[in-house]
């Protein structure tokens, strides 16, 4: 315990003479949080339509008011002709066009199916998706509203939201990117610990000492577990406070599950550190072996059931994947323990073996 504590006495010392460790130990998680907070968003809002209407009746009139009272859809102006919904959709002031035909209310009076055209920008293909489920129900809505009792549904869907009744995707985005960022930040932390020893050349005085491969490892590690504690707390405050996402789950649990994930993160850093020995190279393989699985892989953006076959099989390999599921349960569902067991169990086995890596391949000997 006295070598342990020794080398992380010695770690904190150069952490405070580094003050670029420190500002990317506190700076960064709250830099990212923000900018990653504010610019993912899957909500699509506000979508530029323009009309092409020949109808020009007060019922053709009614639905372009229910497309914009929607709050969906932002009528940015009317097309003379055909062929001026080209400029619109060709220069992107619109990303969707509606077409009402000349006999759109005299179908609707003689109780005739009305048509109407919509045209989508699918260069962006989740927008165009999202816009034409939107346009669907408003359509679906004011048939019913004109028919009244003349069309009477057999089957009527009521239906609930859970744990996100409002359907904001900050609420899951966020829990997600806590995961990514603490991800980044524990490997990045502990990835340049090992290398920045044989940068300085005092990995020689360390070797010459009679301390232990486990006893280096373990007190390199504790100044960097009590600053990702430390960024875990900002991030979460600023996700439930800045952000308004709900913390429905077990503060107790989330600060338990999130030491087990930055074991086995810190871990992987000083693992990189060691394979690495340069600074340079340790930081670029700790944000390739960290940030894009985290980003790409862990479910934080993209379901992994939509993911191809060999690739969900792939993500069972990053932890990243089991701690973004952890903190949206915790978040969203306010999850229990026993619902958490398993992801928290396959997190500590991976803290175990890359421990066990990091121990296995650290040499006492100058190569």
């Amino acid at each position: 315990m006295l070598r342990i504590k020794a080398i992380a006495q010695k770690e904190i010392l150069q952490i405070r003479r580094d003050p670029f460790s420190l500002a990317m130990a506190f700076l960064m998680p709250v830099i990212l949080l923000v900018i990653f907070g504010y610019a993912i968003t899957i909500d699509i809002n506000d979508i530029p339509v323009v009309v092409y209407d020949l109808d020009k009746t007060s019922m053709s009139r009614e639905f372009v008011a229910e497309l914009r009272e929607s709050g969906y859809f932002t009528m940015i102006g009317y097309a003379d002709r055909y062929h001026d919904i080209d400029q619109y959709l060709d220069s992107g002031k619109a990303k969707l066009a509606v077409m009402i035909p000349l006999d759109f209310s005299k179908n609707i009076v003689t109780i005739k199916k009305a048509h109407i055209g919509v045209i989508m920008d699918g260069s962006d293909a989740n927008t165009a998706t999202i816009a034409q489920g939107y346009i669907t129900a408003i359509t679906e809505q004011y048939a019913q509203r004109l028919a009244g009792v003349r069309i009477a549904s057999l089957i009527d869907v009521r239906s609930r939201v859970w744990y996100n009744s409002e359907l904001k995707s900050k609420n899951f985005i966020i829990p997600g990117l806590i995961a990514l960022i603490m991800s980044v930040i524990a490997a990045l932390l502990t990835s340049l610990t090992i290398a920045k020893e044989w940068d300085r050349g005092t990995m020689e005085q360390l070797i010459a000492t009679p301390i232990k491969t486990s006893e280096l490892i373990i007190g390199k590690l504790i100044p960097y577990f009590i600053i990702g504690l430390i960024d875990t707390v900002i991030a979460v405050f600023m996700g439930t406070i800045l952000f308004a996402v709900p913390l429905r789950g077990s503060l107790v649990l989330l600060f338990s599950f999130s030491c087990i994930f930055l074991f086995g993160g810190l871990c992987w850093g000083v693992f990189i550190s060691i394979v690495a020995r340069t600074q340079v190279v340790a930081s670029q393989m700790a944000l390739l072996s960290t940030f894009l699985p985290a980003f790409l892989l862990s479910g934080f953006l993209f379901a992994i059931s939509n993911m191809p076959k060999p690739l969900q099989v792939v993500t069972y390999l990053f932890p990243a994947r089991y701690f973004v599921s952890i903190l949206k349960d915790l978040f969203l569902k306010g999850s229990s323990f026993n619902l958490l067991v398993g992801e928290a169990l396959l997190l500590t086995l991976y803290g175990i073996i890359v421990f066990v890596l990091a121990n296995k391949k650290f040499k006492k000997n100058v190569v």
